[in-house]
């Protein structure tokens, strides 16, 4: 029976069939204009809900999966770096299909397509919105209606992020092995080089002394819900598989529910220190340090949605709170390519 067990690797979950997935600091761009690629500012930290479970609230429990720390308007963009053999991942944000603004499903689609193809997608920053562009997640607590669940079910029920891995099946994968290792005797491996996200990697800040135990959760009590709403638009593509949808796994391997918490209900669940507050992007484009362009000439870019195509920023709920915006300079857009832990316990959801 093959294994659906995902697991937790420092911050990175490892879902079956070898995808590894991260979530990203970033710095949060103006909800008018398309921008380049923000740069990251370190990963989130990512813990089991099992690990917590007097804790954690009851219907957490339930749902089993993990956590990350995140501030009202923070954004993030998810990793998929490490990710060793094709896979086809799935990712919902309050179980609305980032890539298709369909509902959640179990089983992959083509038209219009649900799911990333992994490893040729690198990272995805926001949901597929435009031609060739996405509008960045940005964290908001649910009940307002800015969520991208909110506006496009008009319901907030669930929030936070959900992954599916699919593998390819047996025989495909099987000459998908046979022609790497054909092609790496034919040609020396490919230097690593840094890139987007390596610009500005971000500690975590010193402990400022004994961090108290966490406080037992009261029966029934219920932390604030926290889902992911849209910000600014980039210029990123959504590639469209250049597979036949045949050469996937009819079933998903693995499964995790992400769960979104704000920072003084980490440190309540956790007894840990939540991350530093996001970093100023005005500051950061002072000081003259890089943002990214990435293109992949090779790859066809999937259609917007009408679905995801009408989600309004979160702006529009809670209103502006930056100074006016000040962009890169030409020399900061930097061009990108042709330009193991206990397993995580999965619940109901």
């Amino acid at each position: 029976m093959a294994d659906t067990t995902v697991r937790i690797d420092g911050n990175t979950l490892r879902l079956p069939g070898g995808v590894a997935v991260r979530f990203i600091r970033t710095l949060r761009l103006p909800e008018s204009g398309t921008h380049a690629l923000p740069p990251g500012l370190g990963e989130f930290p990512v813990r089991r809900v099992a690990d917590f479970p007097d804790t954690v609230p009851r219907e957490w429990r339930a749902r089993g999966g993990v956590m990350l720390p995140v501030y009202l308007r923070e954004a993030m963009w998810l990793s998929f770096a490490g990710t060793t053999e094709p896979a086809a991942l799935q990712v919902g944000v309050g179980k609305v299909c980032a890539v298709s603004g369909k509902p959640w499903s179990d089983r992959l689609a083509r038209e219009p397509q649900n799911y990333l193809a992994l490893p040729r997608q690198p990272w995805l920053d926001g949901i597929n919105s435009g031609k060739g562009t996405v509008r960045q997640f940005v964290a908001v607590p649910l009940g307002l209606g800015a969520t991208v669940e909110g506006q496009v079910t008009g319901e907030e029920v669930w929030g936070g992020v959900q992954l599916q891995s699919f593998a390819l099946k047996e025989d495909r994968l099987a000459r998908w092995r046979e022609e790497e290792r054909r092609r790496a005797e034919r040609a020396r491996v490919m230097p690593q080089f840094g890139g987007y996200g390596a610009a500005m990697p971000m500690a975590a800040p010193p402990a400022p002394g004994a961090v108290p135990a966490p406080a037992a959760a009261p029966a029934g009590r219920s932390a604030p819900a926290m889902g992911l709403g849209v910000g600014g638009s980039m210029r990123q593509e959504v590639y469209e598989d250049d597979r036949p949808l045949s050469d996937w796994a009819d079933t998903p391997g693995g499964r995790v529910f992400v769960h979104l918490v704000t920072p003084p209900e980490w440190r309540r669940i956790t007894g840990e220190a939540p991350p530093p507050s996001p970093v100023d992007r005005a500051a950061y484009t002072r000081a003259g340090l890089p943002w990214f362009d990435y293109y992949d000439q090779d790859a066809e870019d999937l259609a917007p949605t009408e679905r995801l195509g009408s989600v309004k920023p979160v702006g529009d709920w809670l209103g502006d709170d930056h100074e006016p915006w000040q962009a890169p300079t030409p020399g900061q857009v930097k061009p990108l390519k042709d330009a193991q832990g206990k397993p995580v316990e999965d619940g109901d959801w």
